[in-house]
């Protein structure tokens, strides 16, 4: 896997993922992973954080936000990681590193790849074979979604569906399951990984933009298609293919 890319610009939308110290289920309890929404949600409340998507898994997590400009991101993912960090090491009695290594993003074009980017989010846990639908999974936006919260809400509805053109939340969510229930009836459940080990994921024209705007600073990118996408990745990254059975030896512990 490439080098965790954490290069922003301003408007787009970014999937990030990070994974807990050599994929330790240090996220196993219940009590950890709120812990972690409790700092997403102070994250949003003190960094103006626009966030469109989330889950909390039992060693690693996936947040979707929207890059305002505000420069929002970087201040509130060290205010997540390091506070979670900090508790749960006092917490346990433990001392090292929390994280394995700082978080990677991927810019998503905002159209029909922004749809199944939060879908594959979503599904998640269904793919780690946890759960057998999203819902089950309380940890995660789409949950917060079907139960909207009077306080303490972590999602940027408002930003999310203008983002993906819907005119309220209802048709917004109904339209959501239908996405996830077309995955499910169809069995895509695969793990993609140009969703959390690309540079940015859209089609030919966005994905050629942006491996021009990081062309100065980071070198040697390639825009490669991806099934009926096209994504940006380092020179030489191993490409995990859709409906490949290809493993690798870190499987079990991947960010899915």
């Amino acid at each position: 896997m490439a080098r965790a890319n954490r290069h922003f610009m301003a408007g787009q939308v970014w999937h990030i993922t990070q994974r807990c110290h050599q994929k330790q289920f240090l996220l196993r309890f219940q009590t950890d992973r709120r812990r972690w929404l409790y700092w997403l949600y102070q994250a949003r409340r003190r960094y103006g954080l626009s966030v469109l998507n989330y889950i909390v898994t039992s060693n690693h997590i996936h947040l979707l936000v929207h890059d305002h400009g505000n420069n929002a991101i970087s201040p509130a993912m060290q205010l997540i990681a390091g506070r979670t960090a900090q508790e749960f090491n006092k917490r346990h009695g433990r001392t090292g590193a929390f994280w394995q290594d700082r978080y990677h993003a991927t810019a998503v074009q905002t159209n029909e790849h922004l749809e199944r980017c939060m879908v594959y989010i979503d599904l998640n846990m269904v793919r780690a074979g946890e759960v057998s639908h999203p819902e089950e999974w309380s940890n995660s936006g789409y949950h917060e979604s079907k139960h909207p919260r009077r306080r303490g809400a972590r999602i940027d509805m408002a930003s999310t569906c203008r983002l993906l053109g819907f005119d309220s939340p209802v048709s917004f969510l109904k339209a959501r399951e239908h996405w996830i229930d077309s995955q499910l009836r169809e069995g895509k459940l695969e793990r993609q990984s140009h969703w959390t080990e690309s540079i940015a994921v859209g089609n030919l024209d966005y994905a050629l933009k942006m491996q021009r705007a990081f062309a100065i600073t980071n070198p040697g990118r390639r825009t490669r298609p991806v099934g009926d996408c096209y994504a940006v990745r380092e020179h030489g990254a191993a490409y995990w293919e859709e409906g490949s059975t290809m493993r690798t030896p870190e499987s079990l512990g991947e960010i899915r």
